[in-house]
């Protein structure tokens, strides 16, 4: 759980330090949608799916967004655009992976449109 959480605070610092605003952490949908991270770039808004391993772990963070997972971010997602009340802010949905490893700075992977 730790690892996670960790990993959306650096993820969240990335997206600050590269002109980002942190709308919410954590948005959880009425249907079972959620987001880790929904974020603002100018008009842009950002859907984020934060995915956090270790170094040595042999298989990508990308990985484990698969398409149920993907369904539930979705889900997330328009549930925010209903509860903010429009459609018409142009939006896309990206994944972060954070790989950690004792003693080191956190490594970040930023995948725009991740799908």
């Amino acid at each position: 759980m730790w690892l996670g959480e960790y990993g959306e605070r650096v993820a969240a610092a990335h997206l600050r330090k590269n002109g980002c605003s942190i709308l919410q952490k954590n948005f959880r949908g009425r249907r079972k949608g959620e987001v880790d991270i929904i974020a603002q770039q100018g008009k842009l808004l950002l859907f984020i799916e934060v995915k956090t391993r270790h170094e040595d772990t042999p298989i990508r963070p990308y990985d484990a967004v698969t398409k149920d997972k993907q369904a539930l971010i979705e889900r997330g997602a328009d549930a925010w655009l209903k509860a903010i009340g429009t459609r018409k802010l142009p939006w896309r949905f990206d994944v972060i992976e954070i790989y950690v490893s004792h003693g080191e700075k956190p490594r970040v992977n930023h995948i725009r449109n991740g799908f």
